[in-house]
């Protein structure tokens, strides 16, 4: 982990949708990344920023490229009306 976030440094992550849509648990996923389930729910919330490895890490666990889980701007909400195609 880098560190405590401050306003400007805020990562948007969706961990926490892809752990739930997979069905994997913090502490699965803490084990399989070799860190203590505490530091995936501080991810998870923002309160930490993972380091590149880690975030590297997470994103092949999940199979998906770093920017599918990481952003430096919000994730729009699923179904949003403006993320649907008329």
């Amino acid at each position: 982990m880098t560190g405590k976030n401050t306003s400007s440094e805020t990562i948007y992550n969706r961990i926490a949708m892809l752990r739930v849509e997979r069905g994997v648990s913090r502490r699965q996923l803490a084990e399989a990344l070799g860190v203590h389930y505490q530091t995936i729910g501080y991810l998870e919330r923002g309160e930490y920023s993972p380091s590149l490895y880690l975030a590297l890490r997470i994103a092949e666990y999940f199979g998906v490229a770093v920017e599918v889980v990481f952003s430096t701007s919000p994730f729009p909400r699923l179904g949003d009306s403006s993320e649907q195609s008329a």
